[in-house]
């Protein structure tokens, strides 16, 4: 029953006095609103009956606000008034146009249109998780509630990475073009990979005169060249404990994430073939063999459900993917933290079979809270404390830098907000020299 039905009641309780026995008076009171509510329950729309559906947004970008509509149909004989609950995960961010204390009226057999805005706190998928309906019949003394029912239908959203270092984009492009020779001049010297032939003129080297072509053609044609094309990338993302630790607003993995989507956006304007893993103790996330304009796609949504998991990273499984995976020469950039425990246990180990066939960059983000640290004047000594503890990581993870660089590895670190247009700018200096 309703407030509506103790309210009738205690209406009722106010006429007691002029009752010759009010207790008796107090039963019949109570059974006449008893059985009110009783016959009001039965007139009202039975929640079994109707039927439920979704329209709307299945993607949304972290920070954007998405649509989705319930489509609630009665097709008994009543009229359903009632109030409607359709609740998703909390992270979802769900506002309902039409909020639950307000009724809704449905006639027999019309539909009604129930928009929901989200906005996710959280990238990933975020289902809707209860669909309930109260029923209430004419007098609104009672109603008619079953859990479950209508069924709730299926539906998530989900949520893609923010891509905040796409502003980067497209001064990197403007390298690239540069580096390509659309700006410049082509000639030997910007690229390994042969370009076109063309008449030779006074100034070009003579080591570029194709001397076959210039037989068949009775003239002397020079040879241009162009940087690596069709080169493989691969972007690895270490989803173990170390990127679950907080640097600054976001998670070291989320700052990987924005950073590999830059890259990957690059290096398919360049021409080069990416390819995506993600793994700790087994591999969480993986896109093989895609190019083209499609490829950016995949690779958002394979990111967007990945979450760190509390585990030590096993380097071997992950180098053996890779050695399986791709067997041509390409370059690796390993998303993982410079840390002394975690990779000179699991990573060092195991990194000359990786650097024996495969170009290596690790991209690491630091926490510009340590280099604060270390300029601190200190007012207490637990400031003099915090400043030894903050020198002494920066020197372990100097001494990490150092032996990766005596196995040909490029080191990437920089702060999280620079991390993604650092990368980029590595990748375009390996490009432009030829060492992909």
């Amino acid at each position: 029953m309703t407030w509506r039905a103790a309210l009738l009641l205690a209406v009722g309780a106010l006429t007691l006095p002029a009752w010759p026995s009010p207790f008796a008076g107090l039963l019949v009171m109570t059974g006449a609103v008893l059985l009110l509510v009783l016959l009001d329950r039965a007139l009202a729309a039975p929640p079994g009956a109707l039927t439920a559906a979704r329209r709307g947004d299945r993607t949304v970008r972290l920070g954007g606000t998405a649509t989705v509509t319930l489509l609630l149909h009665n097709p008994s004989g009543r009229t359903l008034r009632a109030r409607v609950r359709d609740a998703w995960v909390p992270s979802a961010g769900a506002r309902p146009d039409v909020p639950p204390s307000r009724p809704v009226r449905v006639e027999p057999g019309e539909t009604v249109a129930l928009p929901s805005r989200l906005t996710p706190l959280r990238r990933g998928d975020r289902p809707a998780v209860a669909l309930t309906v109260r029923s209430f019949g004419p007098l609104g003394l009672g109603f008619r509630q079953r859990a479950g029912r209508p069924a709730t239908p299926g539906w998530t959203m989900r949520v893609l990475p923010r891509f905040d270092s796409r502003r980067h984009l497209p001064e990197k492009l403007s390298r690239l073009r540069v580096i390509d020779g659309t700006q410049v001049s082509r000639g030997r010297g910007q690229g390994t990979e042969f370009d076109t032939l063309r008449e030779y003129v006074v100034g070009d080297d003579v080591r570029s005169i194709d001397w076959r072509a210039s037989a068949r053609r009775a003239d002397v044609l020079v040879r241009t060249w162009r940087p690596e094309r069709d080169r493989r990338l691969i972007c690895v993302l270490d989803t173990g404990r170390t990127s679950a630790v907080r640097v600054g607003d976001e998670s070291r993995l989320d700052t990987a994430i924005d950073a590999a989507l830059l890259l990957t956006a690059l290096a398919t304007r360049a021409g080069d073939r990416v390819d995506l893993l993600a793994a700790d103790t087994a591999v969480r996330a993986s896109v093989t063999g895609t190019a083209g304009p499609t490829l950016l796609s995949r690779v958002v949504h394979a990111l967007a459900p990945l979450e760190p998991t509390l585990v030590e990273t096993d380097f071997d499984l992950l180098v053996g993917e890779l050695l399986r995976r791709q067997r041509q020469r390409s370059l690796v950039v390993l998303f993982t933290a410079l840390e002394a425990g975690a990779l000179g246990e699991g990573l060092l180990p195991v990194l000359p079979r990786l650097t024996a066939r495969h170009r290596v960059v690790i991209a690491a983000s630091h926490d510009p809270v340590l280099t604060a640290l270390t300029t601190t004047v200190a007012q207490h000594p637990r400031d003099a404390y915090a400043a030894a503890a903050a020198w002494r990581t920066i020197a372990e993870r100097d001494r990490v830098r150092a032996v990766l660089a005596r196995q040909a590895v490029t080191v990437v670190d920089a702060p999280p907000g620079r991390l993604a247009p650092a990368l980029a700018d590595t990748y375009l200096r390996l490009k432009a020299l030829g060492h992909l």
